[in-house]
């Protein structure tokens, strides 16, 4: 039966255009790099790998925007270091931390990284390199001198008006080193070079190679037609109406004579509590971040499951604990087998044991890989691998110290809590009677019963109160995981010793 999978249907819609898949992808490193940003990869991935089952002359292309200008001191940089720098190139501006090449160079290199986590096998390009070396001359000589069908475009497709003075090219004054305000007064097409004007005073003349970039709209068809991209994923902001991809369109047909790429517009992530993510606002979470808690399979699943233009709602708390069992757990439920098998990186073990279970019981075992694999046993996981949970409970870990909600959180005390004076009279005989009634041959539901049935003789006494002296008595505080099979996770013999010396302890 044919795949109903939104890759394989976009793949099939791609061959039938005709065209050899040249699939690329970009971004602007201006600040951290999100995971806002790598659904853009990830979905040219997953396209490609789709297209790379069915033929062998696809390629794959990142852009590191990094010859954009710096257009503002964002709110992570010191405003007296950067502010004199506002409008110069990304790659010419000093690197945040001292440690990297540039300022591109710092927020691109760890992207790089988790993108080689993900199994994603791309040819990163760097318009710096592309304009300085000269490969972009050609394409910007045929912008300058198709300047007024280009401002023509731009009318039609935005309604903006231009002045007379406009240029589809931004250059970059040799004096002050911006590009932000500066003036094209004329090029050479022999010569391959421009003259500009800065509002700092500077004027002169240099070659184009090195000397500046075309504006984004322009530059975005002048480097389909450079590399000959017939496919891009990109965000809902560009696919509006009159929008960069519509201008676009008639730029590279009427200016570089090359068909537009076949679009997949995607739409945003949405951090929960915090909007859409935006590495200028500072409002991200760093692929970095997220594939310290979770495998790079799951993030990969996350994003590639949906159709691009779906939004994702991304909850790094409670809610990514049910995507790690979806990939985990072949029977749970709206799993996708065609998404998961696209979405293979990094030899993912499955633990068989659910995300949410595996924390409670790596902080029971003090995320000491034999205990709690003695825990997983005793309770009904008998086929855990200890090497796949070595690398499942080092997650979880991590996921508990990032974003692990208060509520999850609690320490098993190796010895009986202070807390434990703070007990009233009912709840330390709740706690004696506990001991005497609870066996080793209990399990978590009927440790659950008996629990219920101790406390149901205490007449008048909320039974909420009584199970409260259960956690304080192991965790030193009045909440924790359910109480019967907490208790057997802890296992009986230590909660029996622990209940009984709290409903002796001084004060009773």
């Amino acid at each position: 039966m044919e795949s109903s999978y939104w890759a394989d249907l976009v793949a099939g819609e791609i061959e039938e255009t005709g065209r050899r898949p040249f699939l690329s992808t970009g971004i602007s490193p201006s600040g951290e790099i999100h995971i806002g940003n790598v659904r853009e990869v990830l979905t040219a991935d997953v396209v490609y790998r789709v297209l790379g089952e069915r033929r062998d002359d696809v390629t794959f292309n990142y852009v590191a925007d990094d010859y954009d200008p710096l257009r503002r001191v964002y709110d992570f940089l010191d405003k007296a270091t950067y502010e004199p720098l506002v409008g110069q190139p990304l790659s010419n501006i000093r690197c945040p931390c001292g440690e990297h090449d540039d300022y591109a160079q710092h927020f691109l290199e760890p992207f790089l990284a988790a993108l080689g986590r993900l199994r994603v096998d791309v040819q990163l390009e760097r318009a710096s390199e592309m304009y300085v070396s000269g490969r972009m001359t050609p394409y910007v000589l045929k912008a300058l001198q198709g300047r007024d069908r280009i401002v023509e475009i731009l009318h039609q497709q935005t309604g903006k008006q231009f002045a007379d003075g406009w240029s589809p090219f931004n250059p970059i004054c040799e004096t002050c080193g911006r590009m932000a305000g500066t003036e094209l007064t004329g090029f050479s097409t022999s010569a391959e070079t421009i003259a500009y004007r800065c509002p700092c005073g500077s004027e002169g003349e240099r070659p184009i190679a090195g000397g500046g970039k075309l504006t984004w709209r322009v530059d975005w068809p002048a480097r389909w037609a450079m590399f000959g991209v017939t496919v891009e994923p990109f965000g809902k902001d560009h696919s509006t109406r009159g929008g960069s991809y519509d201008t676009g369109v008639q730029i590279v047909r009427d200016i570089y004579g090359f068909e537009p790429p076949f679009p997949i517009p995607y739409e945003w992530i949405r951090l929960k509590g915090g909007g859409d993510m935006s590495s200028s606002k500072g409002n991200v979470l760093s692929v970095g971040k997220i594939l310290e808690v979770v495998p790079p399979e799951v993030l990969r699943y996350m994003i590639v499951k949906d159709r691009p233009g779906r939004r994702i709602n991304f909850d790094p708390g409670m809610g990514i604990l049910r995507w790690v069992d979806e990939v985990d757990d072949p029977e749970t439920a709206d799993r996708d087998e065609r998404a998961l098998e696209l979405s293979r990186a990094a030899g993912f073990e499955p633990v068989g044991v659910p995300f949410k279970h595996l924390i409670v019981v790596g902080q029971a075992a003090g995320f000491d890989v034999d205990n709690a694999g003695a825990i997983l046993r005793r309770t009904g996981f008998a086929d855990v691998d200890n090497s796949a949970l070595a690398t499942r409970l080092g997650y979880a870990q991590r996921w508990l110290d990032a974003f692990g909600p208060e509520e999850m959180r609690f320490e098993v005390q190796k010895e009986l809590p202070s807390a434990v004076a703070d007990l009233d009279d009912d709840q330390r005989r709740f706690l004696g009677e506990l001991a005497v009634r609870l066996t080793d041959q209990l399990e978590g539901d009927g440790i659950h019963d008996v629990i219920y049935e101790v406390a149901g003789g205490f007449e008048g006494v909320k039974p909420g109160r009584l199970f409260q002296s259960i956690y304080v008595a192991l965790l030193g505080k009045a909440r924790g995981p359910r109480a019967g099979w907490f208790v057997s996770l802890l296992g009986v013999p230590f909660c029996v010793d622990r209940f009984r010396e709290a409903s002796i302890a001084p004060g009773s």
